[in-house]
């Protein structure tokens, strides 16, 4: 499994109805053989069946719960301009207070915080055009960096975005 793979699993949950693999790979700023290797280790690891390429969402919720953090592991790194992940970005920032904004480093960020590595580079640029995938991937970001109630908290949304 690569970090990629997550991404392009959560945008399929996300998606209502069928998608082309082209249109997968322009959401997601990637090549299409790109989108094809991904679907082809997620096939390989019991995450994705079918010609329909259907998610196995309750083996998906349980990987990101309890093994993302120990296969993509994260830690806050320097101070940069970036968009807010984890606790820093809606639904957590509804819930969370907190003065250590995390984010995605990017240059045309608005918010100053300790940056987050994500999942594969242009994850800032597919997330500015798709909200819901936004949400999960700051969603994904708490489990992989969070204190436990963050955590928690992001399982529960997860699980009311994804299953």
């Amino acid at each position: 499994m690569s970090p990629l793979d997550i991404v392009v699993l959560v945008r399929l949950c996300l998606q209502e109805g069928p998608i082309a693999q082209m249109q997968l790979a322009d959401a997601l700023y990637l090549s299409q053989s790109e989108i094809s290797k991904s679907m082809r280790r997620s096939r390989y690891a019991g995450l994705l069946f079918g010609k329909e390429n259907k998610v196995i969402r309750q083996a998906l919720l349980e990987f990101l719960k309890y093994g993302i953090r120990y296969a993509f592991p994260q830690r806050p790194g320097a101070i940069v301009r970036g968009m807010p992940t984890s606790h820093s970005a809606l639904p957590l920032s509804k819930e969370i207070q907190s003065d250590e904004p995390y984010v995605w480093p990017s240059p045309s960020g608005a918010v100053r915080g300790h940056s987050i590595i994500p999942l594969y580079p242009k994850v800032v640029e597919a997330a500015k055009n798709d909200q819901k995938l936004y949400e999960a991937l700051a969603l994904i970001d708490a489990l992989r960096v969070g204190r436990a109630r963050e955590r928690s908290i992001a399982e529960i949304e997860l699980e009311k975005r994804l299953c």
